[in-house]
């Protein structure tokens, strides 16, 4: 077994050869990346509904809370789903909400209905929880406890592909490019919309499914307990959970604050600079044609965590998490403050670059905040699963912030119009705080109980 015993330093190791889990491992891994493709078209979605719905930065937003407020809700129920049915199952039933919530888009677009959408986000978000509570940890069990880190990395380097490929793919079907954008028929970014989400996904995830559920996967029930059976233990006992829990918290707060904001971020005039003045000379008429050539960038940022991924899995072979994981955060919150402080292709590469060093923060924070859980790694796994919900909570806030700093400093914005203030210029200074907690819990935060009572 992966898991260490409780009170124990060294985790028990598995009898099996880690060859055995190989074929496992891969089949796994296609649901991080079909799960990180769908949630990162949330960043083409915001400027999507911008236009479509003539909504501010701050209402946009919405899309990521109510994505991401499903972890919150259904993380602990979906951890008792894996107790009751266990993990292949629990996959299933995953794929299968996520089919469900891809249909659910059909009517969104056509209608088209922003509550709609915020619905079938929630629905497609919670069958995302579900696989992210019964696959995170069946990889971080499945084959030695040494190296967990470095194999939740690579399986997650797979999830951030698909972050990589799709927002490009969406800003490019449903934005269009910059000379097209203004006049952008609103049927058809509907019809773009249904064939992403209703006729690719909805189909790729029904055969996942069936896929699955004819494989054989090894189980792994010691990384679990079933329903009414007794343990003599409690998540709460474990200092490093719920320090890991913030973590993850306030790590997908500013990760996805981030990723949401960039189109709005890089179509600013003096951040991106994709179009003149003197071709376009309305502010607003000129944001709203950049945000397409914008958009097409929050590529380049999740790129940076595929890069980062299989760095970090091979480094992690060779460097303790918590050391890279205090290293990643402080060279994050640097890039952060040189780019609100500064202006052009500087700010625009520096955060563009954050997504290199967010790439192995996920995986360090996960594995080291359910070390030593034993049977109660699933429980585990469902809280810090819950503690994605930052997710859902700093992007808004983040679009709050712009939005205050617009009404304040510039007074000519329209209520309702898409913004192109700075606002989200300065307001992107938030996540320095996110990744100063993370370097807290590399540092102090992240230590097991067998290593806390050593030391007092």
């Amino acid at each position: 077994m992966a898991i260490g015993a409780p009170g124990s330093s060294t985790p028990q190791s598995i009898s099996q050869p880690s060859s055995s889990y190989t074929v496992p491992l891969a089949v796994v891994t296609t649901l991080f990346f079909m799960w990180g493709s769908l949630t990162s078209l949330n960043d083409v979605l915001i400027p999507y509904a911008q236009h479509v719905f003539n909504i501010r930065v701050d209402v946009s937003m919405l899309i990521q809370t109510a994505f991401f407020s499903a972890y919150f809700v259904f993380s602990i129920p979906a951890a008792r789903i894996i107790d009751w049915i266990g993990y292949k199952r629990a996959i299933i039933v995953g794929l299968l909400t996520m089919v469900a919530a891809c249909l659910g888009f059909y009517p969104a677009a056509r209608i088209p209905s922003f509550p709609f959408f915020l619905f079938a986000l929630i629905v497609l978000a919670t069958g995302i929880t579900i696989l992210q509570v019964a696959a995170n940890p069946y990889v971080a069990v499945l084959g030695k406890a040494e190296t967990a880190s470095s194999r939740l990395n690579l399986t997650q380097a797979f999830n951030s592909l698909g972050t990589a490929i799709f927002p490009w793919i969406g800003a490019h079907l449903i934005l269009g490019t910059s000379a097209a954008a203004i006049e952008t028929n609103v049927s058809r970014e509907a019809d773009a919309v249904i064939k992403l989400y209703v006729y690719f996904f909805g189909i790729a995830l029904v055969l996942l499914a069936i896929a699955i559920g004819l494989f054989k996967l090894p189980p792994v029930s010691s990384a679990g307990h079933r329903i009414g059976e007794k343990v003599s233990d409690s998540i709460w006992k474990h200092p490093n959970l719920v320090f890991g829990a913030i973590g993850i918290f306030v790590y997908v707060g500013a990760e996805v604050a981030i990723g949401s904001s960039i189109s709005n971020y890089l179509a600013l005039d003096n951040i991106g600079g994709f179009i003149s003045a003197s071709s376009l000379p309305d502010a607003a008429v000129r944001y709203r044609a950049a945000l397409g050539d914008a958009a097409r960038y929050i590529s380049l940022y999740w790129s940076g965590a595929v890069v980062g991924r299989f760095i970090g899995s091979a480094l992690l072979q060779k460097i303790k998490a918590g050391k890279l994981l205090a290293l990643a955060a402080i060279i994050a919150a640097l890039l952060v403050m040189v780019s609100v402080l500064s202006n052009g292709h500087v700010a625009m590469w520096a955060i563009l670059s954050i997504g290199l060093f967010n790439s192995i923060m996920f995986p360090c924070i996960f594995t080291m905040g359910i070390a030593e859980l034993g049977p109660l790694t699933g429980d585990g796994s469902g809280l810090l699963n819950m503690a994605i919900v930052g997710g859902a909570i700093i992007p808004y806030l983040v679009g709050r912030a712009a939005v205050s700093i617009n009404n304040h400093y510039y007074p000519t914005l329209i209520r309702g119009e898409t913004s192109w203030g700075q606002g989200v210029h300065y307001a992107l200074a938030t996540p320095v705080v996110c990744y100063l907690y993370i370097l807290f819990f590399a540092l102090s935060g992240s230590k097991p109980n067998s290593e806390r009572k050593v030391r007092a």
